[in-house]
């Protein structure tokens, strides 16, 4: 049984990028990747920006043509960024024994744009064809199901629901199939709700900026913040146990998954405080370190006043006022969902490989009285642990401590 989860491999896919290399060049430079909405004609929306990964052709990436009628955009994304992660990581899956790798995958905004496509044959072809609740159902499990085919894998599968949490909560459960022996797991999240029916229901939330400017749409911790910008996109790991990883000849990795919560916040109106603060507690106290030992902060980066007010209090309450350097990288990509989080903690993984914490791009008027120590250059500092912090629609928290290989 082992008690942590080291990430031997990584595949990536977000608007500032396709595959690792590609978004860190594109996430140190500071280069934004929202724009307007491509993916469909957003002119009737009160909102028309999006971080949109461009220049993905399925089959180029190996997705065979019989593929393409039983998937959507997410779930090929999904699948290339798996086999991205597998080769990364020099797994060969047919070399492991049966039931020996698992595959736990998180969704949540993806699965609008497969049922947006499914309610359209049901309006088309007529109510024997499979209902807009049931392609929701297969959808979040066709993820998991897609890779583990696709590589042979049989080892225990699982989705995650929980919005831009999800990633995090994703490569938990993960970790606790290492904890049961299980050899190896994909895991991670990879989402975007770029579709029609997708951008009635993340604009439905109230949430979502108005500004038309991709510069000052989406702006966390910031003076003028009014909402968040949606993207697609996310990153799938390799994890598995330090036992594993020396079993197969690998002595060096990315890092390690040292430490995990999930907490949820109480109903609003209550009048009971909010319990991010308390997820990042127990994820330092899981992890065996203390908030001196954090090196950076990857926030969840609401980009709505109230809520980045909540969470520069907590981090503020945990680490002291300005007591951690705190980034929130996804300003590049806008918030991705499920894949939100996962992409996160992939560029966590890399600011310890290089020692350096990208940047808060766009962010002119920081708010003083939020007391946090806000990155908007990149900065070059040693880094060998990072907490991760995400967020989901509902009161779903969870926090993530990676670290460098101990």
């Amino acid at each position: 049984m082992t008690s942590t989860a080291v990430i031997t491999g990584m595949g990536v896919l977000a608007p500032t990028g396709l595959g690792t290399a590609s978004h860190w060049r594109s996430t140190l430079a500071g280069r934004a990747a929202i724009g307007p909405i491509s993916r469909f004609d957003s002119e009737r929306y009160p909102s028309r920006l999006a971080g949109e990964i461009e220049g993905f052709a399925p089959q180029e990436h190996g997705i065979p043509n019989r593929l393409l009628p039983q998937t959507d955009h997410m779930t090929r994304l999904a699948l290339v960024a798996a086999e991205w992660a597998i080769k990364d990581a020099g797994v060969e899956p047919g070399a492991l024994p049966d039931y020996g790798i698992g595959v736990v995958t998180a969704s949540s905004a993806g699965g609008f744009a497969f049922g947006h496509r499914e309610l359209h044959n049901l309006w088309s072809k007529g109510p024997e064809h499979v209902s807009a609740y049931q392609s929701f159902a297969w959808f979040y499990a066709v993820n998991t199901g897609q890779i583990s085919i696709r590589h042979g894998l049989r080892g225990p599968g699982g989705v995650v629901v929980t919005e831009q949490a999800g990633g995090l909560d994703a490569l938990a459960k993960a970790r606790r199939q290492l904890r049961d022996d299980v050899q190896m797991v994909i895991a991670g999240g990879v989402d975007g709700s770029p579709s029609p029916w997708g951008w009635v229901a993340q604009l439905a939330g109230g949430r979502i900026s108005t500004v038309d400017d991709p510069e000052r749409a989406y702006l966390p911790f910031d003076a003028d913040a009014s909402g968040y910008v949606p993207g697609e996109g996310g990153a799938l790991f390799v994890l598995e146990s330090p036992e594993s990883a020396h079993a197969r000849g690998v002595r060096s990795w990315y890092g390690e998954i040292a430490g995990y919560a999930s907490t949820f916040d109480p109903p609003p109106g209550t009048g009971r405080p909010a319990n991010l603060r308390r997820a990042a507690e127990i994820a330092l106290e899981d992890a065996g370190l203390e908030p001196g030992d954090i090196d950076v902060v990857f926030a969840d980066g609401a980009g709505i006043p109230e809520l980045d007010r909540a969470e520069a209090d907590a981090i503020r309450e945990v680490f002291g006022p300005h007591g951690v350097p705190v980034t929130a990288p996804k300003t590049m990509t806008g918030r991705l969902g499920a894949g939100g989080a996962a992409l996160d903690l992939a560029t966590a993984v890399l600011s310890i490989r290089d020692s350096v914490i990208p940047p808060t791009v766009n962010v002119r008027r920081p708010v003083p009285q939020y007391g946090i120590d806000l990155v908007r250059r990149s900065r070059n500092v040693p880094v060998s642990a990072a907490l991760v912090l995400a967020r989901g629609h509902q009161g779903f928290n969870a926090a993530a401590v990676v670290t460098r290989q101990r």
